[in-house]
């Protein structure tokens, strides 16, 4: 004997089973979509390397961690420099956004591209931000780093600037206004 309902009811739940899981993959604590690609226009710049996008397509704001780069705290010296570097570059245009993974606060780690130029790049050529170290390597940004620092451009300009890793082991993190 067939039923239609129970058929319905099974396609229905198997729907919302996989939309469920795509909108968790998509929220911290769940495993991250691999590289989601989406234009954006930047709405806010919170430091160096962090900032707020509203999709073209629609949909929320999002906040975005930029990949491979480390940029100085807001309270730390150079942090002012390095946000304000990253808002004349990018604050109100549109930019293609491709969302690698996670960080630990859940932000999205993006590759961030304005028209030709990668912007995590441009930032450490100019010396607003070093190349992302771990373990024994220099990033993926090492040859701009070392090119800012013989140039002494920006946070290189000193001679030993403080990395925002040890900056924030001995201060903790910045307080907000």
């Amino acid at each position: 004997m067939f039923f239609p309902s129970l058929v319905f009811s099974a396609v229905l739940l198997a729907f919302a089973g996989s939309a469920a899981g795509a909108q968790d993959a998509a929220q911290p604590g769940f495993p991250p979509r691999a590289d989601v690609n989406y234009e954006a226009r930047v709405t806010r710049v919170t430091d160096g390397d962090t900032l707020w996008v509203k999709p073209l397509a629609g949909g929320k704001y999002r906040k975005l961690r930029i990949d491979g780069i480390d940029a100085p705290e807001i309270c730390q010296d150079g942090g002012l420099a390095s946000k304000d570097a990253l808002s004349a570059r990018v604050l109100e245009k549109v930019v293609v956004v491709r969302e690698r993974r996670r960080d630990d606060y859940g932000r999205p780690l993006v590759n961030l591209r304005l028209g030709d130029e990668d912007v995590a790049g441009w930032l450490v050529s100019q010396g607003q931000a070093w190349s992302y170290h771990w373990r024994h390597s220099n990033g993926p940004y090492a040859e701009q780093e070392e090119r800012a620092r013989e140039r002494r451009k920006g946070l290189f300009a000193e001679s030993r600037p403080e990395v925002p890793r040890d900056f924030r082991r001995r201060n903790g993190p910045c307080p907000w206004p």
